[in-house]
């Protein structure tokens, strides 16, 4: 019986210390798309898209390439700045001046990708071959649009003021939604020859020819009538608009097609 209890408590001393030397291992972490995302390096460019052609149109840390429309040496002092790592309009200070800002040089045929969010019932857009001259007051007498809307802004649901649409000559030709408020939504112009395509989160919402003759009635149709610059050219300069609601860019590459 002596032997047996002695045996039992041996035993069971071997299992104690055996346990008490194994290690606990670390819990496996999952290489899910939010960690991923989370980890993501924003601005900055691989090395098979720099081969691709692709160029930085906003690094990150500075405002280089860009200015205030009709306004360059008030960029400095302007609702546009570089706030951690993303091109940030702080459109409710009302100490800043206030204006669109645009890239130094014009562009003809290209492929621009961008991200961008907009704070709650915010309204905002980018133009397109926008020429700049004091006898052109505004970025959208000459350019038009590639619209941005915060899911709860009023124009939300117009059919020709939605979000990715070509404003105010179209609804959207797919349907598609913005993602919720401050999260980040993806967008993408293409030009070539005169002919555009706008998408929205991956999805086609417009197409265009500038150089249609029908493209041209609808303009001398529209409200932009008594604007001479307006949609009548292929190439200008990209403007980001300044519109009462802060919004918020990043990750905007520019290739030529």
């Amino acid at each position: 019986m002596k032997s047996i209890v002695q045996f039992l408590f041996i035993t069971l001393l071997t299992i104690l210390v055996s346990c008490k030397g194994k290690t606990e291992k670390a819990p496996i972490k999952w290489n899910t798309k939010a960690v991923a995302e989370a980890n993501k390096k924003h601005n900055q460019l691989l090395e098979i898209e720099k081969k691709q052609g692709w160029l930085l149109l906003f690094n990150g840390k500075t405002l280089d390439g860009w200015h205030l429309y009709n306004n360059p040496d008030s960029t400095n002092y302007s609702a546009w700045q570089v706030k951690d790592g993303m091109l940030y309009c702080n459109a409710t200070d009302e100490s800043k001046v206030r204006g669109d800002l645009v890239t130094n040089r014009p562009f003809k045929d290209y492929e621009l990708n961008f991200e961008w969010k907009i704070s709650a019932r915010g309204n905002s857009g980018v133009f397109i071959n926008v020429q700049e001259s004091p006898e052109i007051l505004q970025t959208y007498h000459s350019g038009p649009e590639y619209q941005m809307l915060d899911t709860d802004h009023m124009d939300y649901n117009e059919p020709f003021k939605s979000p990715g649409c070509l404003y105010g000559f179209q609804e959207q030709l797919n349907p598609v939604n913005v993602k919720p408020t401050n999260q980040w939504n993806t967008s993408t112009i293409k030009q070539k020859n005169g002919k555009i395509e706008f998408y929205l989160n991956g999805v086609l919402t417009a197409k265009e020819d500038f150089k249609s003759s029908k493209w041209l009635s609808q303009v001398n149709g529209s409200g932009f009538a008594d604007k001479p610059e307006f949609g009548k050219h292929t190439e200008g300069k990209i403007a980001l608009q300044n519109w009462y609601f802060d919004v918020w860019f990043r990750n905007m590459k520019i290739r030529e097609l």
